[in-house]
């Protein structure tokens, strides 16, 4: 807050002889400045928690806390550090003065005082406070731009990454909102196992937070499997499943190459971990690596069954939607085969929310641009051969 115009300026006298305060409300009223009084070192504190005045003018002998002790106190404390403390006293003791201004005094005159030198003293000290008050107003100004434009460059960041996996998405037979009830479901996921001691430290709110944004990124490298493969409305052989594959370690390569390209963004290289070992397996019979159990990033842990669950219960043009409760059936025999058994407690303790989230973004059972231009493609090439 700025300072007030010196010709108003508070000050705060603190002593506890009746007189000087007489005195100084005399000399300082007369001069412009607003005057207030304390007559203990406890009734300053107080009276500057109340309303931060612009300068204090101190004494060092006062009942109870002395004039040290009060300094210290306003110096430690980040909203009156900057206020000017003017220790005033009848002290001349050569020890006590140094160590007045080790205190962090800013300034010191011994009584009896010559009044043209304090009020050159309180305007010199009110002039430097000023400066400091811009100062701190231009840091507080620059550091919420700094964080206003951070904030724009994440959000930024972030509307890049989904729609680039909306974009891989349009060519996978997965329809509707796939993608924003996965990452919505990984988040409640994450949120329960963080209530527990266990993963407590690990999964705070910076992760949970980027594995919302990262776990759409799960699939990305699908854009590098050919059609006949990924649009295959039937099953795949051995040879067309080792292809499919693939995608893992290509969405997890182009996600390493852009992490590394960009500077290390973390929700790209949680993303890498997502799209390289979502197809783990807790007991290690996934894919790509055979990781088991802890070796398997955690939030690669959480989006594998958040994205199994959506694909069970959800329709696709090669099948029907599993019930939530045969989708849930799966997950649990599944659990400490192929999930980790931590992460399917947490879903079923998240249960309520988890269909709440797939009632609030239901699939619209729209196919993608690209399966509606092969959907014609293939209507237009049976009229030709009729």
């Amino acid at each position: 807050m700025s300072m007030r115009p010196e010709t108003n300026a508070v000050v705060l006298v603190v002593d506890d002889a009746e007189e000087n305060l007489v005195l100084m409300q005399g000399f300082l009223g007369h001069r412009g400045f607003e005057v207030r009084f304390a007559l203990s070192g406890e009734e300053a504190l107080s009276m500057i928690e109340a309303s931060l005045p612009d300068i204090v003018l101190l004494d060092l002998v006062l009942p109870q806390m002395n004039g040290f002790q009060v300094c210290e106190r306003l110096k430690r404390d980040f909203r009156t550090r900057h206020i000017p403390v003017i220790i005033i006293t009848g002290i001349s003791d050569h020890e006590a003065n140094i160590k007045a201004l080790e205190a962090g005094a800013d300034d010191l005159l011994v009584k009896p005082f010559d009044s043209v030198l304090l009020e050159a003293r309180i305007r010199n000290s009110l002039r430097v406070k000023r400066m400091q008050d811009q100062l701190i107003e231009y840091q507080e100004r620059l550091e919420t731009r700094i964080r206003e434009r951070t904030e724009q460059v994440e959000r930024s960041q972030h509307v890049t990454a989904f729609s680039l996996a909306r974009l891989a998405e349009s060519r996978d037979p997965e329809t509707g909102e796939h993608l924003g009830r996965m990452r919505a479901y990984a988040r409640e996921i994450a949120v329960e196992l963080s209530t527990h001691p266990k993963y407590r430290h690990a999964l705070d709110s910076v992760f949970i937070d980027e594995l919302y944004h990262a776990s759409p990124l799960h699939d990305i490298g699908k854009v590098g499997i050919p059609d006949r493969i990924l649009l295959k409305p039937g099953k795949l052989t051995p040879q067309e499943f080792d292809i499919m594959k693939t995608h893992a370690n290509i969405g997890g390569d182009t996600l390493e190459a852009a992490d590394k390209e960009a500077g290390r963004i973390t929700f790209l290289a949680m993303g890498r971990d997502i799209a390289y070992f979502h197809h783990e397996r807790w007991d290690g019979a996934g894919y790509p690596s055979g990781l088991k159990e802890e070796d398997i990033p955690l939030s690669a842990r959480i989006v594998a069954l958040a994205d199994v669950y959506d694909a069970l219960s959800s329709k696709r043009p090669y099948k029907d939607a599993f019930s939530h409760e045969a989708s849930r059936g799966i997950l649990l025999e599944g659990r400490g085969s192929q999930f980790d058994p931590d992460v399917v407690d947490a879903f079923l303790a998240r249960e309520e929310k988890i269909l709440a989230i797939k009632k609030e973004l239901p699939d619209t059972g729209a196919l993608s641009m690209l399966q509606k231009l092969i959907a014609s493609l293939e209507t237009c090439a049976a009229r030709q051969t009729q």
